[in-house]
């Protein structure tokens, strides 16, 4: 049974609800020094992931082959397009009188829309369920993610809180898809999986820290292709 989905969009959505009702309250040295915490527990799960890795030509293949792809397909490009998109889509249901600050808060409500629905972290996560079990991964986020809409909600109110429906949607979504390939894989094909996405972890953290903006959108073609690159190295290099 599958439970980090739910587990992580209770996380946040308890998290929406108590930074909601915080409001201000939250210190700001507070909030601006937990991304640069979450980025580092990123990292530090990344790192875990990696060394995990069964073939580490089949690890360092699929991640060029499939940042590749991504650029080529221009996959972050997309996800920016359709934030915007729905952005503009937000923006004309406001009244006339709207005022700049309420155009900041539809675009800080997408971009959180779009860190805890799409991230790199959560994808491979429930990926990862689907096919092991494990739900540590969505489980570790959902500490993460319970700060972090603690954080937003203090100023977004409570859509941070409803987030966790798509959120949750999407995640079971993969998970669910993803059951149906474990029948097909290998220890070996697992490992190198975990480390690819471990891969992506640590590329996603350093990007919440500041110290390198990596397009991670971009690098997930690399989940889809670990798994046939490492069968294909098995059958044929190992």
């Amino acid at each position: 049974m599958l439970t980090g989905p739910f587990i992580n969009a209770a996380a946040v959505l308890i998290g929406g609800t108590l930074g909601a009702l915080l409001s201000h309250r939250l210190p700001e040295r507070v909030r601006a020094s937990m991304p640069s915490i979450f980025g580092l527990a990123s990292l530090g799960i990344g790192v875990l992931l990696v060394i995990k890795c069964v073939n580490l030509p089949v690890m360092v293949l699929a991640t060029l082959v499939g940042t590749l792809i991504g650029e080529l397909c221009y996959v972050e490009r997309g996800i920016s397009g359709g934030v915007n998109a729905l952005r503009n889509l937000l923006q004309k249901r406001k009244s006339a009188e709207a005022t700049g600050a309420h155009e900041s808060f539809i675009q800080s409500l997408v971009a959180i829309i779009i860190l805890f629905c799409a991230s790199g972290t959560g994808i491979f996560g429930a990926m990862r369920e689907g096919m092991t079990g494990d739900a540590s991964i969505l489980i570790a986020k959902a500490f993460l993610d319970f700060f972090t809409a603690v954080i937003f909600a203090t100023s977004l109110g409570f859509a941070v809180a409803m987030i966790s429906v798509p959120m949750l949607v999407i995640q079971l979504s993969l998970a669910t898809c993803a059951t149906l390939i474990l029948p097909l894989t290998t220890p070996a094909m697992m490992g190198d999986f975990t480390a690819v996405g471990g891969i992506l972890l640590l590329a996603t953290g350093l990007r919440i820290c500041g110290i390198k903006m990596f397009a991670v959108a971009n690098m997930l073609p690399a989940l889809v292709i670990a798994m046939p690159i490492s069968a294909l190295w098995t059958a044929f290099f190992a």
